[in-house]
């Protein structure tokens, strides 16, 4: 079976063909670094993470790129509240966001652009839409994008332009030639961060960022964008018309948008103060019991969210982390004759054919379930050998090289025997001046029995461990 992706942009799952052989590049929408992560965040990484696993895992070389957003209105806004520089802001939220992605057990992408740090790029493309006849500059020194020169606005949405209705960031003012003309570069308002450019002083806008982005870090045409479904309109569908307006070719082959994650049936935003922070959350869970609640849900479909949804999820991963614990500890001991083979072979089917099934991570957890209730049965009737162990534990974190949900490692134990050896020394020591020599020799004994020797010298006691 061959991965098949759900297109947005076809509205139908398709066979994942990248354009360049084994080769894929993806772009994914990231935040507006103006406050914490929150749930909804969280979601987008993790999905976005497990899928950048499985391309490389089923042996692409894949190329992901997130962008940060850090010059917004709503960034201005709150450093102004704050008294702080803008980019200051920014570049603090953005440093908290990788502490709580690494938490997440997130990979980190192979770039993180910022909008602030490719204002050179942006006013080219900008300047080439105009010079090609999709951009004009606006009384203000602003530049718009005239959505009445493209035939076939909506294609993502499905809808025709007449039938649209403005998004939360669709402006609407008397500067454009049209309602739902959208800002490319924003002139600049007194006291506002901005930069020179041929129109005048500003900072772009919000879609022409990714646009400028994703042809600089991956090309004119990509095989993947992604985001949450709430950036279809208008982001999204702008990203197309100004990518292609600006290079002439398709900026995506592959558009992929995950569900919302709602709270009583809203959208959980920061906006609508509805939000439950990731370091909150990660206070009482792991990051591991956050990654395999999300996990369980298709990435496509809303996800409801509530402590008591979360508890319910991490009770679950609790089970299967006693059962690989389980089997950590019966690697050396199992005296069964049962290899697992049959059982480990089912799981890897089913775990492939679910996740080439638009990276269905519902169905490939239930097959987990299955292959555990299995394990359990034949580790309790003592049937189980130490090569099947070997062989369920191989496929299990074969499957963890996706989904990142089975626990950490064990550190190293910290070796803190010779503070040990230190003290006993300096016991002898205290006994030999009250001349308790019985007892003293019984130390120096019993240490040397333990492979510690001890050496009486002109400077002190010196001991060493023997060979």
């Amino acid at each position: 079976m061959t991965l098949q992706i759900f297109n947005t942009l076809s509205r139908k799952e398709e066979e994942f063909v990248p354009l360049n052989d084994r080769k894929v590049t993806m772009y994914v929408c990231g935040v507006t670094v103006y406050d914490d992560m929150h749930m909804g965040h969280a979601r987008s990484a993790i999905v976005f993470d497990m899928i950048a696993r499985y391309l490389r895992f089923r042996g692409y070389d894949v190329k992901h790129v997130t962008n940060f957003t850090d010059v917004d209105d709503k960034i201005i806004n709150r450093a102004a509240e704050r008294g702080m520089d803008p980019l200051a802001l920014s570049a603090m939220y953005i440093d908290r966001y990788f502490e709580d992605i690494d938490r997440l057990g997130v990979q980190h992408a192979d770039a993180y652009p910022k909008a602030s740090e490719n204002i050179g790029p942006i006013i080219a493309m900008i300047q080439k839409i105009i010079d090609n006849g999709f951009g004009y500059r606006s009384e203000d020194g602003s530049v718009y994008f005239s959505v009445e020169k493209v035939k076939d606005y909506g294609r993502l949405t499905g809808q025709k332009l007449e039938d649209m209705q403005a998004g939360a960031r669709v402006e609407v003012n008397e500067m454009k030639h049209h309602p739902y003309d959208f800002a490319l570069w924003k002139a600049a308002k007194p006291g506002e961060i901005s930069w020179g450019s041929p129109w005048g002083k500003g900072r772009p806008g919000w879609h022409i960022e990714c646009s400028a982005m994703c042809t600089r870090y991956l090309g004119d045409t990509i095989d993947i964008h992604g985001g949450g479904n709430d950036l279809i309109f208008p982001h999204h569908e702008d990203e197309i018309l100004q990518s292609e307006a600006a290079n002439g070719k398709p900026l995506s082959c592959y558009w992929v948008h995950h569900g919302m994650l709602q709270v009583q049936g809203a959208k959980m935003a920061k906006s609508a103060g509805n939000f439950f922070s990731v370091r909150d959350v990660l206070k009482t869970h792991t990051g591991e019991e956050i990654r395999f609640y999300f996990l369980s849900a298709h990435y496509r479909g809303p996800q409801i969210y509530s402590p008591a949804a979360l508890e319910e999820a991490s009770a679950s991963l609790r089970r299967l982390h006693n059962t690989y614990s389980e089997l950590l500890a019966a690697a050396s001991s199992a005296k069964g004759t049962e290899d697992a083979s049959a059982e480990v072979e089912r799981f890897r089917k089913a775990f492939i054919d679910s996740m080439d099934q638009d990276f269905n991570s519902r169905a490939a957890i239930s097959a987990l379930f299955e292959l555990v209730r299995e394990v359990n049965k034949l580790l309790s009737e003592g049937k189980l050998s130490e090569e099947g162990v070997k062989n369920v534990i191989g496929a299990m974190e074969e499957m963890d090289q996706v989904f990142g949900i089975l626990p950490p490692p064990a550190a190293p134990a910290e070796d803190r025997s010779g503070e040990l050896v230190e003290l006993l020394i300096e016991v002898r020591n205290e006994l030999r001046a009250r001349k308790q020599y019985d007892l003293a020799d019984r130390v120096r004994d019993g240490l040397k029995a333990r492979g510690i020797e001890i050496q009486d010298t002109a400077e002190g006691v010196k001991w060493k461990r023997a060979a």
